[in-house]
């Protein structure tokens, strides 16, 4: 069965590295002409992903139409741009099956990946790969384990389908979980990366991540999700891993915003938009999340990360 990688990203660029290591047949999709015909002709993202070589049998392709004739298509580009993206393409993606490799909460229509392609592409099979894992660790072959999330009819196929020596995955049909567990700890690692950067210390950022933890484990009980989905790969697994590793682009985020400092604006930072959306959703449901709404009112400017803090110690005193 044949793999395509819609997404030349470090993270999609990873998978289809290990994927066509263990695989015949896997293609890695780039928008840009010019960026595919350069990994194409020198075996390597120099661009996102430097130093990490193709295998042989790994295919480069700007042709959508080509990449989308796989049966199986890996969408690894951002949450936010995956509405336009499947709506200009939804054609192509008709009885497809679909896996989002993306974290996060569209910010207008508050749906996870997911729920985007539900919604837009309803003939295809959604599922989501999401979990504990950093890009340069997958391609360089460093074992990794990842949480597979999708219907139950599908999901022993796409298991073995994906699985690598390397890459290990365990399936669930939690998707709700799992999407959630992804998308909140973004957001959970913004709040301890500023505890850092601030310079609270790290006892700071491990209450940080127990009390958003407690946060994720609320949202995702009212949106009918499976508690112990949360304490696994995509959601302890994922939370601890992003909120202690400068790998993780959204605790560097978190680390700049604590200590006043600048940062690069084309890097992706999937918690920030995120924070925004799930700030919505929370008082939609009306659910108690002090870490997420204290981390929007600083994106919106409208606290700084010390008037955030003395805010969130001000609450009153209660069991845990």
């Amino acid at each position: 069965m044949s793999i395509a990688v819609l997404g030349s990203g470090a993270f999609g660029t990873a998978l289809a590295i290990t994927l066509a290591s263990a695989h015949d047949n896997v293609t890695l999709w780039a928008r840009d002409e010019n960026a595919a015909n350069e990994m194409a002709r020198i075996r390597e993202n120099k661009r996102r992903l430097s130093g990490a070589k193709f295998p042989p049998s790994l295919n480069v392709s700007s042709s959508l139409a080509e990449s989308c004739e796989a049966e199986t298509l890996l969408i690894a580009i951002p949450t936010q741009l995956m509405d336009a993206f499947l709506r200009q393409n939804a054609a192509l993606f008709q009885h497809k099956t679909l896996v989002a490799c993306c974290k996060g909460v569209n910010i207008e229509s508050g749906l996870g990946p997911t729920g985007t392609i539900n919604k837009l592409v309803p003939t295809a099979t959604a599922a989501i790969l999401t979990g504990p894992s950093f890009a340069v660790d997958i391609a360089g072959g460093l074992p990794t384990a990842l949480t597979l999330a999708g219907p139950e009819d599908r999901l022993a196929d796409l298991q073995e389908q994906l699985s690598t020596p390397t890459l290990r995955l365990y399936r669930t049909t939690d998707v709700i979980g799992a999407e959630l567990g992804g998308a909140l700890k973004n957001v959970i690692a913004i709040a301890s990366g500023a505890a850092i950067g601030a310079g609270f210390g790290e006892s700071a950022r491990a209450a940080v991540m127990t009390r958003g933890y407690a946060e994720m484990l609320r949202l995702a009980n009212a949106l009918g999700a499976k508690p112990a989905t949360l304490s696994g790969l995509s959601g302890f697994g994922d939370l601890t891993l992003t909120c202690t590793s400068e790998k993780s682009r959204n605790y560097r985020y978190g680390l700049a915003l604590g200590a006043g400092a600048g940062f690069d604006e084309t890097t992706t930072v999937e918690g920030a938009k995120t924070a925004k959306a799930v700030s919505i959703l929370a008082q939609k449901h009306q659910i108690d999340m002090p870490i997420t709404n204290a981390i929007t009112e600083v994106l919106n400017e409208n606290l700084t990360v010390s008037e955030a803090v003395k805010a969130l110690l001000s609450r009153p005193l209660k069991e845990e």
